[in-house]
């Protein structure tokens, strides 16, 4: 009887092995092209994090306007002195916007009050406190050049053609 049994019993083993191979061998497959794709995933997320990093100090290359935190925490900006500040440079609601980096909206909020500059713009207008007229005029055409032109769409141009034949 013992025989039999271990006859027995190698045939179960022996049949959980070949279906067990039957049914792990396509899951390796796919196991095999899911680590492939898992690493072609961090590769990209790499590479993206590098070009993250390079833009980033690009971007902090291309703004000079920067004031120390200790600066910007003691700093008042009133909507009044941001008012007197953009006077005093000589410089439209939109070109004071193009140069801090917000829209000309923003800046109108500024100064009447509405809203008060984030700490980041904050430290913009620190720093453009300490700049004249011809350093501001220098970088507002700095800033020009960088910013691609808008493209103008076809109804725009079409209206403006017409208006031109008048």
């Amino acid at each position: 009887m013992g025989k039999l049994e271990s006859i027995v019993k190698s045939e179960i083993v022996r049949l959980a092995k070949r279906e067990i191979r039957r049914v792990a061998i396509p899951l390796r497959k796919d196991i095999r092209v899911l680590k492939n794709t898992v690493s072609q995933l961090r590769r990209a997320v790499l590479n993206l994090e590098q070009f993250v990093s390079f833009q980033k100090k690009e971007w902090e290359k291309s703004l000079p306007l920067k004031a120390s935190p200790e600066e910007v925490e003691t700093s008042r900006l009133s909507p009044r002195l941001i008012r007197s500040l953009r006077k005093r440079l000589g410089l439209s609601q939109r070109h004071f916007a193009r140069l801090v980096g917000v829209t000309p909206l923003a800046v109108y909020q500024w100064e009447s009050g509405v809203f008060k500059p984030k700490t980041e713009k904050k430290g913009m207008l620190v720093a453009l406190r300490k700049l004249g007229r011809r350093e501001v005029r220098k970088l507002l055409e700095e800033r020009k050049t960088e910013e691609p032109k808008r493209k103008v769409p076809k109804a725009e141009v079409r209206i403006k053609k017409k208006a031109a034949k008048k």
